[in-house]
């Protein structure tokens, strides 16, 4: 098992892991993974750049997004510098092969200190917001994810949350639907919103086998720089 550290930080770029096929970062609240309708610059592109100037690359650098995360998140995210290593990484997440760990603030005190939840979720796009339901409903899907109480702050509760499905916003919806919307989440019914616009929600870790070498990876992300998070440490 390969524990990964820290291995750049250039241009606000912090990667914890890189190889020949792969490279996992850890995304900033605030940055997009892909680019959308603001045009700002999104993390592949800045991600592309570091490979570039890192080997000297002319022209077109290859990458390949697995995954994305919100852009209030922060947390790791994988790409692939292959085109051999991206339909693997594909098909991987598809098999549930690929474990994420999240950690997340929230106020209040969930009912149980852990537990595993059930919903069926469906987005309006509208306004980009899914909604969870206890039973299925047209163009809903299944969601699952289980969570539990790690550490108990002073105004806040730290949960650890394991997906088993990757919804929409389904972190967001399922933890605000029994009760505990994540700190800063405005749009999920937390009372106000993080100084930087950011939700303390975290991709903290994750584990799969390696798509081409086939070595175990175990990477894990730092917290942001936040009194709040480096009470969770």
């Amino acid at each position: 098992m390969q524990k990964s550290k820290h291995l750049s930080n250039k241009n606000n770029l912090q990667v914890l892991h890189e190889d020949n096929h792969i490279i996992v970062v850890n995304k900033r609240a605030g940055d997009i993974v892909q680019g959308d309708k603001t045009g700002d610059k999104p993390l592949s592109d800045v991600v592309k750049s570091y490979l570039k100037d890192k080997y000297n690359k002319p022209g077109n650098v290859y990458l390949g997004t697995v995954h994305r995360l919100d852009r209030p998140t922060s947390g790791l995210v994988i790409f692939s510098k292959t085109s051999k290593a991206l339909p693997r990484l594909n098909k991987m997440f598809a098999a549930k092969d690929i474990t994420k760990t999240y950690w997340a603030l929230v106020k209040n005190k969930p009912k149980k200190d852990s537990d595993r939840l059930v919903h069926w979720l469906k987005k309006n796009p509208k306004n980009n917001k899914s909604y969870a339901h206890s039973t299925e409903v047209k163009d809903s899907k299944k969601a699952i994810l289980s969570y539990q109480i790690i550490k108990k702050l002073d105004n806040f509760y730290l949960l650890e949350v394991t997906l088993e499905t990757g919804r929409h916003h389904q972190i967001r919806t399922q933890l605000s639907t029994i009760g505990c919307p994540i700190k800063g989440d405005l749009k999920y019914g937390f009372d106000r919103s993080n100084k930087d616009a950011s939700i303390s929600l975290h991709a903290r870790n994750i584990k799969f086998i390696h798509p081409v070498s086939k070595e175990e990876l175990d990477i894990t992300a730092p917290l942001p720089k936040d009194p709040v998070w480096d009470a969770c440490i």
